[in-house]
C-alpha cells in the first residue's frame, strides 16, 4: 500500500463548547489542532483539514481545507468522503482520518490501522480501545479508508446513511486495538471540563 494521506475531521458543531472550532482551543501553549497535526504528520503523506464555513480561518496551518459535499451536516462520513475525493486527485489509494479535538491519539495510529486491515484482508479499519461495559469501544473518526469506495460512500450518504459503523461493517471493516495505559489515547475535548482534564493530562 502507498503511504495514506491524512485528513483531520474538524467539521463538528462544538455545541457543548458554545460553538466555534474546538481545534483552536489552547492546550499547553498551542492549539489542539496543532497537537493533532504534529501527531499525524509523521505518519502520513500530505494532509488536509475537513471543515465547513470560511476556510481562511485555518490559513495559518497552511493545509488544504476540504468542505463537505453532502448538505445538512451529514456527520463524519461526509468528511471522510471529502477526504477521499481530495485523495483521488492526489493519486492516493487511501486516507487515514483523525478528529481535530483528540490531542493524545496514538503515534502509531496509521501503521496499526494498516496492519489490522492487511491481517483481516480488508481495506477499511477503525481504531478501538477496551471498554468495561461493551468490551470494545470503536472510535469511528479514526480510520483507514480506501479511495476505491468513495462512490459507494457517496451513494450511501445520498441515501440518508449517517452512522459510520453501519457503512464500515457493510464492508467488513477490521479493528485496530489500542491499549489504555493511564491516559485514554482517544480522549476528546467536548466541554470546558474536558479541556481542564486535557491540561492535566498534558503534564503527566
Amino acid at each position: 500500500m502507498k503511504q495514506p494521506l491524512g485528513v483531520i475531521l474538524a467539521g463538528g458543531q462544538a455545541t457543548r463548547m458554545g460553538g466555534g472550532d474546538k481545534g483552536f482551543l489552547q492546550l499547553g501553549g498551542k492549539s489542539i489542532l496543532q497537537h493533532v497535526i504534529d501527531r499525524l504528520s509523521p505518519q502520513v503523506g500530505a494532509m488536509a483539514i475537513n471543515a465547513n464555513g470560511d476556510p481562511n480561518r485555518f490559513a495559518s496551518y497552511d493545509l488544504p481545507v476540504l468542505a463537505d459535499t453532502i448538505d445538512d451536516f451529514a456527520g463524519p462520513l461526509a468528511g471522510v468522503l471529502a477526504g477521499l475525493d481530495w485523495a483521488a486527485t492526489q493519486g492516493a489509494d487511501a486516507i487515514v482520518t483523525a478528529a481535530a479535538d483528540t490531542p493524545f491519539f496514538p503515534c502509531d495510529l496509521v501503521p496499526q490501522l494498516i496492519l489490522a486491515a492487511q491481517t483481516a484482508e480488508t481495506d477499511i479499519a477503525l481504531a478501538a480501545t477496551p471498554d468495561p461495559k461493551r468490551g470494545t469501544a470503536r472510535h469511528p473518526t479514526f480510520g483507514l479508508w480506501p479511495v476505491a469506495l468513495r462512490d459507494d460512500l457517496r451513494t450511501a450518504l445520498n441515501d440518508g446513511l449517517r452512522k459510520v459503523v453501519l457503512w464500515t461493517d457493510r464492508h467488513g471493516a477490521a479493528t485496530a486495538h489500542f491499549t489504555v495505559d493511564g491516559i485514554d489515547p482517544f480522549f476528546n475535548v467536548n466541554t470546558p471540563e474536558d479541556l481542564e482534564n486535557a491540561q492535566a493530562m498534558l503534564k503527566e
